[in-house]
């Protein structure tokens, strides 16, 4: 019987209810959201399935030890006791990073050393500051909790996107914002403000089965730790299209890039044009989605005004029976619309605190 694991999902914080959902859908059970990711347990096969499988999942780590110390000779002396041979391997180097918090060890940099000793000792891996693998070493109220990143470069790096625009939405919180406009992968998409076509490319590769760990490798592939392939669902076609719009020439050209690496430039179409030119395609209506600038990073708020604004007449004139998601940090901007837009709760966005404002176009 193959020996389970406690495992931890890494969510954007704000969005770990939705993650759980993602979990839940394809069989990751118990799935418990918490503040910054969700909780399951699983084998090896389930942990390189996490991998390959969830799209809204920042990292992947797997809790391998948990116990109290109260000062740096006991911390050594448990962390002796780990079993580190039955994730590590001795001929790959490790990095440690340790944070410690309302705890009697309260010098990171003398407990990493002491668990980078204990490593050495025990199986012989050397410790670098660039190593494929990375161990986080947690000490909280004196409890240390020890987990190991499975996944290596975080999983928004998808392996197949080279042209990215500026201030760019990342495709695990793009995964998640579609789940949270109840997309499903059985609906055309519309963003006419694509960028580097995120949503675009996400709801393509959702539409056809694509796993978004497909294109890459992970750290789990560094370890010692038992993860054979598992059984895992085939990829399949749709008759749906996917469309997106960008007045910048450069971010049109990036886009369909983006979409021939991916594997899904016969189901999506990207076009150099202004947001008051938007039209929905023939057929059936489905989800405009878009992350516009904020004016935080880009743009000059007071002139993004006039944008959100021929948004919202673009959408409430052409759009009718589609549904909106709107992702910004300001009010005032989703308001400009003029669309009967609801906001979520706050998200976390690369330093910002964003919202997703929806509604229905009747």
């Amino acid at each position: 019987m193959r020996r389970t694991h406690d495992i931890f999902l890494i969510a954007p914080p704000g969005l770990e209810p939705l993650l759980a959902e993602e979990a839940l859908a394809l069989g990751f059970a118990p799935a418990t959201p918490v503040p910054g990711g969700v909780e399951i347990r699983g084998d090896g096969a389930e942990i390189r399935r996490a991998n390959l499988m969830l799209r809204g999942a920042t990292r992947v780590l797997v809790r391998i030890a948990s116990f109290r110390a109260m000062h740096l000779a006991q911390l050594d002396k448990r962390a002796h006791k780990v079993d580190w041979a039955a994730i590590l391997r001795p001929d790959v180097p490790v990095r440690v990073e340790v944070t410690t918090r309302k705890s009697r060890i309260y010098h990171a940099g003398a407990a990493q050393s002491r668990i980078e000793r204990a490593i050495a000792d025990t199986v012989g891996a050397p410790a670098t500051s660039d190593a494929p693998v990375t161990l986080k070493v947690r000490i909280d109220d004196d409890l240390v909790t020890v987990s190991v990143d499975t996944s290596g470069e975080a999983l928004h790096r998808r392996g197949h996107k080279e042209w990215v625009g500026k201030a760019p939405l990342r495709e695990t919180m793009a995964a998640l914002v579609l789940r949270a406009c109840g997309y499903a992968g059985d609906e055309p998409v519309v963003d006419p403000m694509c960028g580097s076509g995120t949503f675009v490319l996400e709801a393509a590769e959702i539409a056809l089965g694509l796993m978004p760990g497909r294109d890459r490798r992970f750290a789990l592939d560094d370890l010692a730790l038992e993860s054979p392939a598992p059984v895992l669902p085939a990829s399949r076609d749709t008759a749906l299209r996917f469309h997106g719009a960008d007045r910048d020439t450069g971010a049109v050209r990036g886009a369909a890039a983006n979409a021939v690496r991916a594997g899904v430039d016969g189901v999506t179409t990207f076009t150099a044009a202004p947001v008051s030119d938007a039209q929905p395609p023939e057929g059936p209506p489905g989800l405009v989605v878009v992350n516009p600038p904020y004016g935080a990073r880009i743009g000059n708020r007071r002139q993004l005004f006039g944008l959100y604004g021929a948004l919202g007449v673009t959408l409430a004139q052409r759009f009718r029976g589609w549904r909106v998601g709107l992702v910004t940090s300001d009010d005032g901007l989703a308001r400009a619309t003029g669309l009967d837009l609801t906001a979520s709760a706050p998200i976390a966005h690369g330093g910002l605190r964003v919202k997703l404002w929806q509604c229905d176009l009747s």
